[in-house]
Parts: structure tokens; C-alpha cells; sequence
């Protein structure tokens, strides 16, 4: 007998999680309702024991309500099969599972690589929490090279995430996984660009993957949420103690938004990427352009990169713009199509503009007087965006 073809992930997404039918009427609803509980109670002594020994094994048992149930098995179900993972923790936020994956993997005294690029609030995370537990993070430019200067004989971990923070800086995960494995390190990413649909870190030899569900996942700018998700077993089992020691949970309505969110992932993501592709082309023959960043655009420094281990893109850009202070805010405060804000992934359109210390530690800026200015590309008209991007540009430029 051939073989059946494996489902590609846009089907997978949606056949992921669905209720199953009631076994006297043989209905069911197209979409897992949100089954909240705080309390688990057991048909029989024999199934509660049944389930501890599971658990104790590091199995996924449900004893209590805190870990949830059918909804939040799903949504770790989703997240596996975005990941190409072999089990999914759910976190209350994108930081909260940043900082499940680090308190998890990491000791006291141990050392930790951070790529300079990572999502500013890690080095908050280390400022007041890793610090005091006497764990020492390097923040360091996400190079081989680079990196094997600032090994130390307690280094552990690395703590990349791909493309970087605000720029947008593509990473080579394969060369990071070799030299993690060289020198016996873990290799952590954060992949909430990629949300596991565009790019896989896991498969390109990362040891765990992040995501804030928050973003691309949900999709709809409502819900808070975070998931770290691995397939080495021993990973794997730190990663449920610690999970569990914590005392992580994350409510039944947020979970059954994300998979909600998760349906149309596919679509949004798609035509999110089409329509930035569409403002970088404006913005490109725009005089007060100096650069652009976005992976897939071809005159990106990590459009080879994004070619190789990608599989699509998003809504994400960065600019710079050859605007003074004032100018720069003339210009955000211009845009009526945009909301100001620091979050992304959401159906709607949003710009930051970025305070220069927050890139001024990134090896990968070329300092300048220019205005950086973030984009989120939504799923307005691509028109309207350009019409709106280059009213905010005569506002900047004709101020008296």
C-alpha cells in the first residue's frame, strides 16, 4: 500500500484541536469550546493515580486545573505542529516563556551568550532576576566569531532570537546550532517572527524555540500569551518541572482565542508580508529613504539567509529615514492609518518610533543622525498605507 502523502501545515492548522463528536449523538461543534476549571475531579481513585503516575513521569497529566485542559492541550497541539516540536508549554506572555525557557535551562553561576539583537525587555530580565540569582549573561553579536570570544568555561547557553529585534537582522541558525554543539550549549531562539509558519528553528538545529502567541498567533490584538516548545526528552522534562514549579497558567478564553487565531494564521501572514512588500517598494524610491530593513526584501544584508531558511515573511519593517528629531515625530504623529504602539502581529497597522539607545547595542546598526521608524504592515489596503505613509512625509517635510 503507497504511503499517504503527509498534509501540509495550512491544513494541519485547521484539522488541529477540533472537538470531537459526542458519542451517543454523534455531533460535535466545528471549534473546541473554552473548557475553564479549576478544580480536576477523577471518575475513581484508579484514574486519579493513574494520571499522577503519568505526570510523574513528565507525561502531560492533568491532576489540576492550573495546567488546563482540552483547550489548552489543543493550542499545545498547534504549537507542536507549528514548531515541529515535540511538546509545547504555555506561558501568560512572550516574556513569561522567555523567562520559563532561561530559569529553566540555566543554574546559578552559569553563563549565558545573548545576541545583542534580542527583544529589549531580556535584558531587563537579567538586570533584576538572573542577575540576583547569579546567572551572568554577555551581550555579544550573534557571530561564530564573536561568540567564541566570550565563551567562558560556566558558559551554557545561547539566547539568540532570529531576524533581531527592530532591525530585523537575519541569523544563520545552522552556523549557531554547530557552534552551540561544539561547545556543549544549549541554543535558544526566539521565534516570534516566524511563529513556526515561516521559519523553523528547531529544525535548523535550535534546542528550543520561543513564541509570543501574543503576536501572529492570536492575531487579533486581544489576548496575552507566550509558548517554549522542544523535542530533546531531557529538555523536554526541565522544561514541564520547571513549568509546573513556577505555577504557569494561562486562561481557557486566551488559549481558545489563540486557536481561533490560529485558523487563519496562514492567510494573515501571507498577505500581511504581501502588503509590506508593497510599502518597502514605495519607500524605496522615496528621497527621504536611507535604508530599509526587512528580510525579504531583496537589497536586505539578510535576504540570502531569509531565501535559504524561510519559507515566507510578514508585516515587520523597519526605516530609516533621513529626518531630524522633530521631523521624525511630525512624521509618526502624521499617519492617521497607524496606531502608535509597541506591539505587532495583529490585523491592524502600527508604528514605533525607535529611541536610538535601544539600538545603539545592536552590532548590526550603523549609527547615524537618521530617524528609525518601525512599522507593523496590517491588512488595510496596501494603497491607503502608501497614501497615508506619504501624506506623513509632506507633513514631516513642509512644517514651517
Amino acid at each position: 500500500m503507497a504511503e499517504s502523502t503527509p498534509l501540509r501545515l495550512d491544513t494541519v492548522l485547521q484539522h488541529t484541536g477540533v472537538a470531537e463528536f459526542h458519542p451517543l449523538t454523534g455531533a460535535a461543534p466545528v471549534a473546541l469550546p473554552s473548557l475553564r476549571t479549576s478544580t480536576v475531579r477523577f471518575k475513581n481513585l484508579d484514574a486519579l493515580e493513574k494520571a499522577q503516575a503519568g505526570k510523574a513521569k513528565g507525561e502531560r497529566s492533568v491532576t489540576y486545573g492550573r495546567v488546563g485542559m482540552d483547550t489548552h492541550a489543543a493550542l499545545e497541539q498547534v504549537f507542536c505542529e507549528l514548531e515541529s516540536a515535540q511538546r509545547a508549554f504555555l506561558a501568560s506572555s512572550g516574556l513569561g516563556a522567555i523567562t520559563l525557557a532561561l530559569l529553566a535551562m540555566l543554574d546559578s553561576k552559569d553563563h549565558v551568550l545573548i545576541a545583542d539583537c534580542a527583544y529589549g525587555p531580556v535584558r531587563y530580565l537579567d538586570k533584576v532576576v538572573l542577575g540576583r540569582m547569579g546567572i551572568e549573561a554577555s551581550y555579544v553579536r550573534a557571530r561564530v566569531d564573536a561568540l567564541e570570544a566570550q565563551l567562558r568555561p560556566n558558559t551554557r547557553a545561547l539566547y539568540v532570537e532570529s531576524p533581531g529585534s527592530l532591525l530585523f537582522e537575519m541569523l544563520d541558525i545552522p552556523a549557531l546550532a554547530e557552534f552551540a554543539r561544539r561547545h556543549k550549549l544549549l541554543l535558544i531562539t526566539d521565534n516570534t517572527w516566524g511563529s513556526g509558519y515561516i521559519y523553523r528553528p528547531l529544525d535548523l538545529g535550535a534546542d528550543i524555540s520561543v513564541v509570543a502567541g501574543t503576536k501572529y498567533v492570536g492575531g487579533h490584538s486581544d489576548l496575552m500569551l507566550g509558548a517554549v516548545m522542544a523535542k530533546d526528552p531531557a529538555i523536554i522534562r526541565r522544561l514541564n518541572d520547571n513549568h509546573y514549579a513556577m505555577g504557569y497558567s494561562v486562561s481557557a478564553d486566551d488559549a481558545w482565542l489563540a486557536m481561533r487565531g490560529a485558523r487563519t494564521l496562514p492567510l494573515r501572514m501571507r498577505q500581511t508580508a504581501e502588503n509590506a512588500l508593497r510599502v518597502c517598494e514605495f519607500l524605496a524610491g522615496c528621497k527621504e529613504t536611507a535604508r530599509i530593513y526587512h528580510p525579504a526584501w531583496p537589497a536586505d544584508p539578510g535576504h540570502a539567509l531569509w531565501q535559504r531558511d524561510c519559507t515566507g515573511s510578514n508585516g515587520m519593517l523597519s526605516v530609516e529615514l533621513k529626518l531630524g528629531p522633530a521631523a521624525a515625530r511630525r512624521f509618526v504623529d502624521g499617519l492617521t492609518l497607524f496606531g502608535i504602539g509597541f506591539s505587532w502581529g495583529g490585523f491592524e497597522s502600527l508604528v514605533q518610533l525607535v529611541d536610538r539607545q535601544a539600538i545603539a547595542c545592536h552590532g548590526y546598526w550603523q549609527a547615524s543622525d537618521h530617524a528609525v521608524v518601525r512599522m507593523h504592515i496590517g491588512l488595510e489596503s496596501p494603497d491607503d498605507l502608501i497614501a497615508d505613509i506619504k501624506n506623513a512625509l509632506d507633513l514631516a517635510a513642509n512644517h514651517g
